[in-house]
């Protein structure tokens, strides 16, 4: 029997419509609209689809959007100038600055300019300390997609064996640590594995949960998974067939109890928790 589907865009329209509520209020309270400011970096076609499905997704909950686009030779001193100056002004309350960047500017000296309580990616040095020490401020947008994605599918992660493909600062490491915290979507016994591991196979066998994000289109075949288990797919390829996940999906269906589809799946829920983000910056910046 094939496994059920986890329907990534219907749980993302049902969480922007909860947002759309808040959001809603939150304006009527304070008189003031939450703001979320993206700077996109050079011409990458991924990244401004990216950004384009994020504008209309702040439209569609009633998040003003503004879009900072400075071409792909901008020096690192620009950027920086314009993240100071977003970190200053008052009306801005989420700061996104769409990755990869080009090679000239140091990511990391980027994401440490922006202001902690404007970091609604959650990439910023202090954000993922406090995550990781269990009382995070915002949560990283695609781990809490994820995490969502279980709690809302009504998947027990407590006591489960959940193994993560990938071990990136932005999904892996994060996932992990949220997976593993105390509380609702957590409890969880966590793997993390990546290209070092040995004998990789045996490893995501013993997985109940098993989320691959690793970046190569089709690698986890149905031989790498334990029947029943459910996989989550974070992965987003481009092929020559089209868009492909991390996870062989036709092969892997057959074996599994439930499986996210690439694209509908993860992708979805990424854009609506940077909107939750988005809201619970401009709550704390209104207090």
């Amino acid at each position: 029997m094939a496994a059920t589907l986890l329907d990534g865009k219907a749980m993302a329209k049902a969480i922007q419509s909860e947002i759309a509520e808040e959001v809603a209020d939150f304006i009527q309270n304070n008189a003031t609209v939450p703001t979320l400011a993206a700077v996109l970096v050079g011409d990458d076609p991924a990244s401004q689809v990216y950004v384009r499905n994020k504008r209309r997704s702040c439209e569609r909950v009633g998040i003003e959007s503004q879009m900072h686009r400075l071409p792909g030779d901008t020096s690192q001193d620009d950027l920086l100038q314009l993240i100071a100056k977003l970190n200053k002004d008052q009306t801005v309350h989420g700061i996104l600055v769409q990755l990869p960047l080009p090679e000239q500017i140091d990511e990391s000296q980027i994401l440490q300019a922006i202001n902690p309580l404007k970091d609604v990616d959650a990439f910023h040095p202090e954000n993922v300390g406090r995550l990781v020490q269990g009382r995070p401020r915002f949560l990283p947008c695609t781990p809490h997609g994820v995490q969502q994605l279980l709690v809302r599918s009504q998947i027990e992660t407590a006591g489960k064996h959940t193994v993560i493909v990938g071990r990136s600062d932005i999904v892996g490491k994060p996932l992990a640590a949220m997976l593993a915290a105390r509380g609702p979507g957590g409890d969880a016994t966590v793997t993390v594995c990546h290209s070092r591991t040995a004998d990789l196979p045996a490893i995501t066998r013993q997985a109940d949960i098993l989320v691959v994000a690793i970046g190569r289109a089709n690698f986890v075949t149905a031989e790498m998974v334990k029947p029943g288990a459910t996989v989550i797919d974070v992965g987003i390829n481009r092929t020559d067939d089209g868009l492909a996940g991390d996870v062989d999906f036709n092969g892997v269906r057959e074996v599994a109890g439930q499986v996210t589809p690439v694209p509908g799946g993860v992708g979805p829920l990424t854009v609506t928790m940077l909107l939750h983000n988005t809201l619970a910056a401009a709550r704390l910046q209104a207090t």
